[in-house]
């Protein structure tokens, strides 16, 4: 029996790279908000499937995530076995690191299993100059 060829979804996710663009309106901080309501992954423990709306909240900086970039990075999970807490903090981090936003909340809000409903929520602030300098000055 051959083997199926991929189909281009699945190559586009394969190949998935979160990307940016710059914030064009600085003069003034504003808030993002996405809701991601068919996010799964794999249960590393039991190898079931995991079901999750991802929220992600944030107030940008300099840069603005590509949306197209995101659904593909947020399918990318769908085969991979990783825990509720592992999983919404990574994708708080990779976030983080492409965006570098003033404030930052990513919440994994996991359909029920087991009879446990599951919400992990993670969020980063970035600390601004004049806090640092203050913190500087208290040393």
């Amino acid at each position: 029996m051959a083997k199926a060829k991929k189909r281009y979804g699945e190559i586009a996710i394969e190949n998935n790279k979160l990307e940016s663009f710059d914030n064009r309106t600085l003069e003034r901080r504003y808030t993002v908000e996405f809701s991601c309501p068919e996010f799964t992954c794999i249960c590393p423990r039991s190898g079931f499937p995991d079901f999750a709306t991802i929220k992600i909240k944030y107030v940008p900086h300099k840069k603005c995530v590509e949306l197209k970039s995101l659904k593909l990075y947020i399918n990318s999970f769908r085969n991979e076995y990783v825990f509720h807490e592992d999983v919404t903090n990574r994708i708080l981090s990779d976030l983080v690191k492409l965006l570098d936003p003033w404030f930052i909340e990513v919440i994994g809000d996991f359909s029920v299993r087991g009879n446990i409903h599951t919400v992990i929520t993670a969020q980063h602030e970035k600390k601004s100059k004049e806090k640092s300098k203050n913190a500087k000055a208290l040393k």
